[in-house]
């Protein structure tokens, strides 16, 4: 079969199945060892925290020593990395090496064990010194509560106000009531966000559903099935893998990125 896909749609569908077949490869892992538990793991709407190894990030690196595999990893990366000035739910600079896009939802564990333990690392040792950049995505798998808290991070955002408000509501894992309008209110007060009525108000508007719907489409149609879901230049990571994982996916990135402008 010819190598040569001229269609930037086909191209997104054929590494879209790259990332299923990750997260497929991750979830056999779960049903043949539970020993591996403590190393990573993702929720989805079909069975939530479920457990993973380190195989996603594993298999992520030695497949980009693939001329062909790193091709795919280029389209990837083009899909999905945004670099938009004045994006709310990014941190770093547009223009740094690497963009790492995370996919989650609020009322996913493994996405809040990434936030709390991983996030803060990939910020100090990545994001301030210009290497990486942060793009978040809601992906709300787990019905209305999920998608009402997705409309209040964005509503946040708009305050400036998101990654302060996203800290908060993954300090601790919050589940159904806890994500009710009034809870996500005085969450916002807690986290800066200054003019409430604006903050609902944008909460239940239509630019935060659409906001919301836009970022759940671009993760189906990449294939993403489970929270938390990564794409670090181009290399999809499934489940909140350790640091490790995070790090050989970016220094592969940065390594490429830099051949590639020379």
């Amino acid at each position: 079969m010819s190598s040569r896909i001229t269609s930037p749609s086909r191209r997104v569908a054929a590494i879209g199945a790259v990332f299923a077949l990750i997260v497929a490869l991750v979830a056999t892992g779960i049903a043949v060892g539970e020993n591996i538990n403590d190393d990573g793991g993702s929720d989805s709407a079909a069975s939530s925290d479920a457990s993973a190894g380190t195989g996603a990030g594993q298999q992520g690196d030695a497949a980009a020593a693939d001329p062909e595999q790193q091709k795919m990893y280029d389209q990837f990366d083009k899909a999905t990395a945004r670099r938009e000035d004045g994006d709310a739910l990014a941190l770093g600079k547009k223009d740094a090496p690497v963009v790492l896009v995370e996919y989650a939802d609020y009322q996913c564990s493994y996405c809040g064990r990434f936030t709390r333990e991983t996030q803060p690392e990939l910020v100090k040792k990545y994001v301030d010194d210009g290497t990486l950049r942060i793009e978040f995505r809601n992906f709300p798998i787990f019905g209305k509560d999920s998608e009402r808290a997705a409309r209040a991070s964005w509503a946040a955002g708009r305050q400036g106000k998101f990654w302060a408000f996203h800290d908060e509501l993954y300090a601790k894992l919050r589940k159904g009531d806890a994500l009710a309008e009034d809870k996500l209110v005085d969450l916002a007060r807690k986290s800066g966000v200054g003019d409430a009525d604006r903050f609902r108000e944008d909460l239940k508007g239509s630019a935060a559903a659409a906001a919301v719907k836009k970022d759940q489409n671009e993760a189906y149609s990449l294939g993403v099935q489970s929270t938390p879901s990564f794409v670090v230049g181009g290399r999809p990571i499934a489940g909140a893998q350790p640091m490790s994982a995070f790090e050989e996916a970016i220094t592969a990135a940065r390594d490429h990125a830099k051949a590639a402008a020379k």
